[in-house]
C-alpha cells in the first residue's frame, strides 16, 4: 500500500463551470483517486474553491453583496454540483480559510528571510474614473501577442500568454469601462524567480520525464524563455493580507497577496482544514513534509494552469528552504471545445455542469468525458458524438447485457443465481480474455491514460456480450438446461466484476449493479486479473434482483432538443 496525495486545479469561485473545466481537472482526479482507493492505497484527494482576486470582487459588486457573502454562497453552489457528479473529495475547502491565510503568510515570511522576496517601487495603472489602482484582471484590452481584444491584465485566455497590465493595447477599466487611465508609482512585493531559476530547472529535469508531454513541454518552454521576478501582491480589498509584522507599510496600504501566489498554497491549507476536523487521527504535515513520509503527489489541471504548477509554485516552495512536498506527476489536459468553438455563457453555447445534471444523471457525463478526455490534443464535444457513445457503450454494451442476463435468468430459473454444470472451454477462453483485458485496464489506469483505460473497460464489457452471443442461453436452455444455467451464472459473475472495475468511471451505476446481488460484502474491493479469471465472486444460490434500466437510449428527439437548447454546429 502506498500513500497518494491528489489535487485538482482549484475551480474559480466566480460562476458555474462548464464540462471542459470538469474534464480537465476534477473528474479525472476523482477517477484516479477512486481507482487507487479500490487498490487498497491510502489516498487523500484535496480540492477547494479559489476565492481571491478581482473576478470575485467584481461579481460581488455586480450582485450588490459583500464579497465574503458572495464567495460563501458560490462555494456551496459549486460543492452541490460536484456532489451531483459524485466527486469523492476527502475535503473541498476554501482558499479564503484561516488555514490558507496562515500558511500563505508563513511561506511569504520564509521567502523573505531567505532573500527571495523584495519590495520594489513599480509603475502601475491607476484609473482616474474609479479613483484606485487597477490590479491585473481589473484591466482588459488587446493582447499584444495574438490580438485577442478581451485579454485580461494577467493572462490572455486565447493564447494563454502571461501578461502584465501594462502590456495590453488600448486598456480600459473592467469596473467602469473607462479608458482614462494613467501610470503611477506604488510599492509591491516581488518573488525573485530569477534567483531560483537554476533550482527550478534542476527540479523539473528530475521529474518531468514522468509527466505527460503536454505538461513537460510547457514547463521547459517557460524555463527556456527565462524566469522573471513577478509581483505577488495586489491592491485589493479581498485576499490574504500582507502580514503587518513583516511589511508594516504595505500592510497599512491594504496590500494583499496575488491570487496566483496563495491559490496553490490552498492545497496545503485545505489539507490542514481537513486535518483539523479530526486532529487526533489526522496530521496534515505528514502529507506535505517530505521528511515525514513517502507520499506520491499527483496534480490534475488544464494546460493553462501548467506554468503556475510546474514552475511558479515549485519556485515558491523551493525558496522557503523547508521540506515541503512537491508534485511528482502533473497530469495536464488540452481543451474540450464545443463543436470546435469555445464554451460561452453569453452566447448560450455549450453545456455547463448544472445543466448537464438537470438533463441526465452524472454517470452518462462521467463516462463520456473520460472516454473522450482531451489528453493528446484538443477535443470537441458534439451532441451527435455524445448520443452515439451513450447508446452504443452505456445502453447497448453494458446496460443491455445486465438487463437481459438478469431478466432471462429470473424468468427461467427464479430469483437465485442458478447452479448449472462445470465450466468448459468457453468459460476458460472467457476467463483468459477477461484477465488479459483487466490487466490492460490496470496498466492504463496506473499510467493515468484515461482514454485508453476507458477503451479497455469497454472491451471488458464487450467480452461479456461476445460470450453471451456464443453460448446463446436462450437456445441452449432448450437442449441443455444445466449448460444454460452455467452460462447465466458466469454472466452474472461478469456483471459483478463490471460493477467493481467500472466504479471509478460510473460509481452510481456500479453500486446499483453490485446491489443487484444479495452478498454479505457489497464493497467495491478490487479484483485482480488472476481472481477475475475464475469468475466465482457470486456463487450459485445467491439471491438477486433485476435493477431498473441502467442507461436509457437517447433518441433523435432528445438530440434535437439538446441542440436547440445548448446550440449546435456554428454557422
Amino acid at each position: 500500500m502506498a500513500r497518494h496525495l491528489i489535487t485538482s486545479a482549484l475551480p474559480y469561485i466566480n460562476g458555474i463551470k462548464h464540462l471542459g473545466n470538469m474534464v480537465g481537472s476534477m473528474l479525472p482526479a476523482d477517477v484516479y483517486a477512486r481507482y487507487l482507493r479500490q487498490r487498497g492505497h491510502d489516498v487523500l484527494y484535496i480540492c477547494a474553491t479559489d476565492e481571491h482576486g478581482t473576478p470575485a470582487e467584481l461579481a460581488a459588486k455586480e450582485q450588490g453583496i459583500p464579497v465574503a457573502e458572495f464567495c460563501a454562497q458560490a462555494h456551496d453552489a459549486q460543492k452541490a454540483i460536484y456532489d451531483g457528479f459524485s466527486l469523492a473529495f476527502d475535503h473541498f475547502g476554501r482558499s479564503s480559510s484561516r488555514q490558507n491565510h496562515e500558511i500563505t503568510q508563513e511561506i511569504a515570511r520564509e521567502l523573505k528571510a531567505n532573500g527571495f522576496i523584495e519590495e520594489r517601487a513599480i509603475r502601475q495603472v491607476y484609473s482616474n474614473a474609479d479613483g484606485r489602482f487597477l490590479p491585473d484582471r481589473y484591466i482588459i484590452g488587446t493582447c499584444p501577442h495574438c490580438g485577442y481584444d478581451k485579454a485580461r491584465g494577467d493572462q490572455c485566455e486565447n493564447c494563454t500568454r502571461v501578461l502584465d497590465p501594462t502590456d495590453l493595447i488600448e486598456p480600459r477599466s473592467a469596473i467602469s469601462g473607462s479608458a482614462d487611465l494613467e501610470i503611477r508609482e506604488t510599492k509591491h512585493l516581488f518573488l525573485l524567480q530569477s534567483a531560483l531559476a537554476g533550482e527550478v530547472e534542476a527540479w523539473v529535469d528530475e521529474r518531468a520525464d514522468d509527466w505527460p508531454v503536454l505538461a513537460s513541454s510547457i514547463a521547459r518552454k517557460w524555463l527556456t524563455e527565462g524566469l522573471h521576478d513577478r509581483a505577488i501582491t495586489r491592491d485589493l480589498d479581498w485576499g490574504v493580507p500582507v502580514p503587518a509584522d513583516t511589511w508594516p507599510d504595505l500592510a497599512a496600504e491594504g496590500k494583499v497577496f496575488y491570487v496566483w501566489f496563495d491559490a496553490p498554497i490552498e492545497y496545503i491549507g485545505s489539507t490542514k482544514e481537513w486535518a483539523e476536523q479530526d486532529p487526533e487521527h489526522r496530521d496534515w504535515r505528514s502529507w506535505w513534509w517530505e521528511s515525514d513520509a513517502d507520499v506520491r503527489y499527483t496534480q490534475f489541471m488544464g494546460k493553462d494552469n501548467v506554468p503556475f504548477h510546474s514552475v511558479m509554485f515549485p519556485a515558491t516552495l523551493l525558496g522557503t528552504r523547508a521540506p515541503w512536498k512537491k508534485v511528482d506527476v502533473i497530469k495536464a489536459f488540452n481543451w474540450l471545445n464545443y463543436y470546435g468553438g469555445k464554451f460561452s455563457t453569453s452566447q448560450r453555447r455549450g453545456v455547463f455542469t448544472h445543466d448537464a445534471l438537470e438533463i441526465l444523471p452524472a454517470d452518462y457525463w462521467r463516462y463520456f468525458m473520460m472516454a473522450n478526455a482531451p489528453e493528446s490534443d484538443d477535443s470537441s464535444f458534439t451532441w451527435e458524438h455524445f448520443t452515439a457513445t451513450v447508446n452504443k457503450d452505456l445502453a447497448d454494451t453494458l446496460g443491455n447485457f445486465v438487463n437481459r442476463v438478469l431478466s432471462f435468468s429470473r424468468k427461467r430459473f427464479g430469483d437465485d443465481v442458478p447452479q448449472g454444470g462445470e465450466p468448459g472451454p468457453a468459460e476458460a477462453k472467457l476467463g483468459a480474455e477477461i484477465a488479459r483485458l483487466l490487466a490492460e485496464y490496470e496498466e492504463q489506469m496506473e499510467a493515468i491514460q484515461f482514454r485508453k483505460a476507458a477503451a479497455a473497460l469497454r472491451a471488458l464489457w464487450s467480452a461479456g456480450n461476445s460470450y453471451l452471443e456464443e453460448k446463446a442461453p436462450w437456445l441452449e436452455i432448450k437442449t441443455d438446461k444445466d449448460g444454460a444455467a452455467l452460462t447465466l451464472r458466469t454472466a452474472m459473475n461478469l456483471i459483478h466484476l463490471y460493477a467493481v472495475v467500472s466504479e471509478p468511471f460510473i460509481p452510481t451505476t456500479a453500486k446499483t449493479m453490485r446491489s443487484a446481488f444479495d452478498l454479505a460484502d457489497d464493497t467495491a474491493v478490487w479484483v485482480t486479473p488472476e481472481e477475475a479469471n475464475s469468475l466465482t465472486a457470486v456463487p450459485a444460490g445467491t439471491p438477486f434482483t433485476v435493477p431498473p434500466v441502467l442507461f436509457a437510449k437517447l433518441t433523435d428527439d432528445d438530440l434535437a432538443a439538446y441542440k436547440e437548447r445548448f446550440g449546435g454546429e456554428p454557422a
